[in-house]
């Protein structure tokens, strides 16, 4: 048996105010055509499928298309997918008795039965071969929110006796949620058949990245043991980390997202992973790169000149200097961040950028100031801002940021400013 493991896909994600639709659009296409070419037997979707609890009309349309041109084209694919802490359980399984008819499960949230337990039932899905005969069990967990798991007294009743003093109730939740759907899933196998586990949690000792994943709880003692899934679970797949890798074993993977969510991910290696079974054991793992449809540059941080030659040197790279690259609609210009390095005020920083981008298809999209560093002297006094009045903040802000006092000119534009305020606030509306 063959699958498809994806997953934060984050659909209707706007990238420094930008939208993202012709990347993510491309992306789909492309995982169709990959699936026409493979033919797995499931695709496994592990959340965050949308960016926000409440995606834009063209992000769900987006998500729909791809379900149906992907059960034209292959009616016996099954897809599984389950909701991330980005989406709305509810949303996502809003559409559920009509996606069942396109051979798709959408599972969003976690249910109980009239003693506590979990209704692990519902979360169970048979994955059948191109026969029609079931293979495998996924183990399809959708994220799971401290208010779905903690309080529970069926989920909560133990844990101080198998927690250690660490491990807090939300945490402790989670783990008895797994450990009762992994029991139902082995109660329902058969002999032959595999166990595949899907979930959208952090685990311990994955690696997170810069800046772009959103903290599943407030405190960050979100994180779960790769330990939580027992050596009869064939493969663990995993979404919310970007960053593809295995945690500990082969048969424990993020897949990533399949597109860069952020710069601080430029140089990550995006892909789907192919998982090929043999009965219940895990065969093979095989990583598809996904085509970057837009290129990604991060320039710095360096002093200012440095970042005008990187910026020259850009000029030269394939997607910028052919014809093609000339010709390219604006919504497949190379996305850009620029980091300049300062050591003293610049306030023509943009236009000086602006002006070196002039006649290139780089669409600009943040530039970092980076500041020097000021030793740091006591703690002052504390200050009445009303009796030390605008023009001597400034200048006391001005000092503790480039440590100097600002230039005459610069006081100069600082009234002129405060002025045009005050003029302002003085006009009658």
């Amino acid at each position: 048996m063959k699958l498809i493991h994806t997953a934060d896909w984050h659909l209707g994600q706007t990238f420094h105010g930008q939208e993202r639709h012709a990347e993510q659009r491309a992306f789909l296409d492309w995982l169709l055509a990959a699936l026409e070419t493979r033919h797995p037997d499931a695709l496994l979707i592990a959340g965050d499928i949308f960016d926000v609890v409440n995606p834009s009309l063209r992000a769900q349309e987006m998500l729909y298309d791809f379900i149906v041109a992907a059960h034209q084209r292959l009616p016996q694919l099954n897809i599984v997918m389950i909701a991330g802490n980005h989406d709305s359980g509810n949303r996502i399984e809003l559409p559920a008795p009509l996606m069942q008819r396109l051979n798709t499960h959408a599972l969003g949230r976690v249910s109980w039965l009239d003693d506590g337990r979990l209704d692990a039932e519902r979360l169970l899905v048979p994955l059948p071969d191109a026969d029609d005969e079931v293979r495998a069990w996924c183990l399809a967990l959708p994220f799971l929110r401290p208010a779905e798991v903690t309080g529970n007294t069926a989920l909560s009743g133990n844990e101080t006796n198998d927690a250690s003093p660490n491990t807090n109730s939300y945490v402790a939740g989670i783990t008895r949620v797994h450990q009762q759907l992994i029991d139902a899933a082995r109660e329902r196998r058969v002999p032959g058949q595999a166990l595949i586990a899907m979930s959208h949690a952090h685990l311990h000792g994955a690696a997170v990245s810069e800046a772009s994943e959103r903290p599943i709880v407030i405190g960050g003692e979100e994180s779960i043991p790769a330990t939580l899934f027992p050596a009869d679970i064939a493969y663990v797949a995993l979404g919310h980390l970007h960053r593809a890798q295995q945690v500990g074993e082969a048969r424990i993977r993020y897949s990533g997202s399949p597109l860069p969510l952020d710069f601080s991910e430029v140089a990550y290696p995006h892909q789907v992973v192919e998982v090929t079974l043999d009965g219940d054991a895990l065969r093979d793992v095989e990583s598809l790169a996904v085509p970057r449809p837009v290129a990604m540059h991060r320039l710095g941080p360096a002093p200012l000149d440095d970042v005008l030659a990187e910026l020259d040197a850009l000029a030269d790279t394939p997607e910028l200097s052919t014809d093609q690259g000339r010709n390219l609609p604006r919504e497949r210009w190379p996305w850009l961040e620029v980091r300049v390095e300062l050591d003293a005020p610049m306030p023509d920083l943009r236009a000086r950028v602006d002006a070196a981008l002039d006649g290139k298809t780089l669409r600009l999209l943040r530039l970092e100031r980076r500041l020097p560093r000021v030793a740091a002297e006591d703690a002052p006094a504390r200050i009445d801002l009303a009796a030390l009045g605008p023009r001597k903040l400034f200048e006391r802000t001005w000092q503790a940021r480039w440590g100097e006092p600002p230039a005459d000119d610069v006081l100069a534009d600082f009234d002129r400013l405060h002025q045009d305020v005050l003029d302002d606030e003085e006009t009658p509306t």
